[in-house]
């Protein structure tokens, strides 16, 4: 008879912390049914097919467990690329990004500055009741996202965001999309957010905003065109109808945790 151990242990821990994981990561990104039905599928596996010994259904059941593993990367490749992004990004592990890879040193003076344009843009935007959606990258790139709009790749300015949103503009039905201290695109297509909690009142922008916080781990500001009211999305979920003070303090504290 083995004697239960310390591997033993850590091996149930190290699995219930992958579980956990992949549950949180999941329900943030709206898919928890599918972690759920995924779970029953694995607890009906072991019973008929390890436990009970059911020859038949155990077979049926191997043979869709064999392909498995490839269907829940196909599905779910936007979800493993945050998981393996974010793993990577944590602070424990900057060390080890410093040594593999230079990062430019951020002017957190220059950091603020932009912030202020963005803020002092979306309560322009909030006093005239001009729709507005603006995503600001993180850790995970949205080149992918940036190429469904019009490249600009131009320095931040309150000017050139109204510019960009006023009511005849091309491009101010789509999103625009700020990484690494730059505009990089506008007139943007987002991946739209199918989550059933989300309240009827909201619109595509509101989706839009938290379909890409689902995808990756950029924070999208949304300013509404019907009550004028800014929000921010990060992580899936919603902080809303925020102050000019709010806003700024919740993005210099996003942004600033990730520089």
């Amino acid at each position: 008879m083995e004697i239960f151990g310390i591997k033993d242990a850590l091996d149930i821990i190290l699995v219930a912390m992958m579980l956990y994981y992949l549950f949180r990561l999941m329900k943030e990104s709206g898919t928890i049914n599918i972690f759920y039905g995924v779970m029953a599928f694995i607890v009906v596996w072991a019973i008929a097919s390890q436990m009970l010994e059911m020859k038949l259904t155990g077979t049926i059941l191997d043979k869709f467990m064999n392909i498995g593993l490839l269907v829940l990367v196909i599905l779910f490749q936007d979800q493993i690329k945050r998981f393996l992004v974010e793993l990577g990004s944590q602070k424990r592990w900057r060390f080890l990004r410093n040594i593999f890879q230079h990062k430019t040193n951020v002017n957190n003076n220059d950091v603020q500055q932009w912030i202020m344009a963005v803020v002092y843009a979306c309560m322009n935007f909030s006093k005239s009741k001009t729709g507005a959606l603006i995503v600001i990258q993180q850790d995970i790139p949205l080149e992918n996202y940036e190429n469904t709009g019009d490249i600009i790749d131009a320095q931040i300015n309150s000017r050139l965001i109204e510019n960009i949103f006023f009511k005849n503009s091309p491009l101010h039905d789509g999103a625009m999309i700020i990484a690494n201290g730059r505009i990089k695109a506008a007139g943007c297509i987002l991946p739209v957010s199918h989550d059933t909690s989300i309240p009827r009142s909201l619109g595509l922008r509101h989706r839009s905003a938290l379909g890409i916080s689902q995808a990756t781990d950029a924070i999208a500001i949304i300013v509404s065109e019907e009550s004028g009211n800014i929000s921010i999305a990060y992580k899936g979920k919603f902080n809303m109808k925020l102050s000019s003070t709010d806003l700024e303090q919740r993005l210099t504290r996003l942004v600033a945790n990730n520089n």
